[in-house]
Parts: structure tokens; sequence; C-alpha cells
């Protein structure tokens, strides 16, 4: 494996994983909207992934801005949280209730990660002076906040639902 140097290198290479991501997301969203019963649930997959469709295309816009070859690499780090969903939903075989508290921590644990790497390109693209592929990501991790929030809200009412139902 060479060795990178060059931050702008980095920038690519961050681009990739992220674009690894948001292309597993469009494949990924359309499942956990058939998984969820909660319908504001279902309703939050299927917006994010009218955005997250339109995340790829930014993110492939920002490599075409950078002149770089449009590519995605691997993300071992989605791919453990893809892991976790697949297994748990196989191996713990959970009510529709608890399968709907789930997938909102899973979509939380998400947002986490993309945020992170949005936040980290952004700062390297604006360091490099690469304003525009900095403004590309910043539309994108400004939905990704909104996307987490939705996630937290409907998430906080499934717990007060559980507790409320419990206490009944």
């Amino acid at each position: 494996m060479a060795k990178m140097n060059d931050p702008r290198d980095l920038l690519i290479h961050e681009l990739a994983d992220i674009l690894y991501v948001e292309q597993a997301l469009v494949k990924t969203l359309p499942t956990l909207a058939k998984e969820a019963t909660d319908k504001p649930l279902v309703q939050g997959f299927q917006e994010h992934l009218a955005e997250t469709k339109q995340h790829v295309t930014r993110v492939q816009r920002a490599f075409e801005l950078l002149g770089a070859d449009v590519k995605a690499e691997q993300c071992p780090g989605f791919d453990g949280l893809k892991e976790e969903h697949d297994e748990f939903v196989s191996e713990q075989s959970p009510s529709p209730a608890v399968l709907d508290a789930f997938l909102t921590g899973a979509a939380a644990r998400t947002e986490h990660y993309e945020i992170a790497a949005y936040e980290g390109m952004i700062a390297l693209a604006r360091g490099l002076g690469e304003r525009g592929a900095a403004q590309l990501l910043a539309q994108n991790l400004a939905e990704e906040k909104a996307a987490l929030t939705k996630m937290k809200t409907i998430a906080n009412r499934l717990a007060g639902a559980s507790a409320a139902a419990k206490a009944a």
C-alpha cells in the first residue's frame, strides 16, 4: 500500500468511503421501510431515501469538481452497522414495537457516522480551498443532521408509547 502524504488524496479517499455508504443506503433504506411498522418511521425512511439519492449525486459531483475519478470504496464502518442490524433482526426475532425502536437507534448510529464523515470532509475541502466541493458536502451534512433530528423525535415518541403501554 502506498503511503498517503497529500490531504487531497485523503479527501478523495473519504469521498470514496462516503459514496459507498450513500449507495449502500439507497439499497438498504427500502428494506428498513418495509421492516418498520410505525407510519412516521416508514415515512422517515422513505423521505430519507429520496435525500440519499441526492447525496450520491452531490458526492459524485464533488469528485468531478476535484478532477478525480468517481469511485466507491468499501466502508467497514458502515458494513459493521449493517451487519449489526442483520444479526439483530435474524437472531432476536423482535416484536414490531421492539423492531421499530431498534430501527430508530440503528438509523441514528448511521446518521452519526455520516455526520462525522461529512464534517471531516468539509474541513478538508475548505482547507484545500475546494469551496464548491465543500458546499455540496455541506448540503448533505445539513440533511443528515435533519434526518438525525427526525429519528430522535420518533425514538422519543416510541419510547414514550412503550412506557405508557407498560404502565397500563
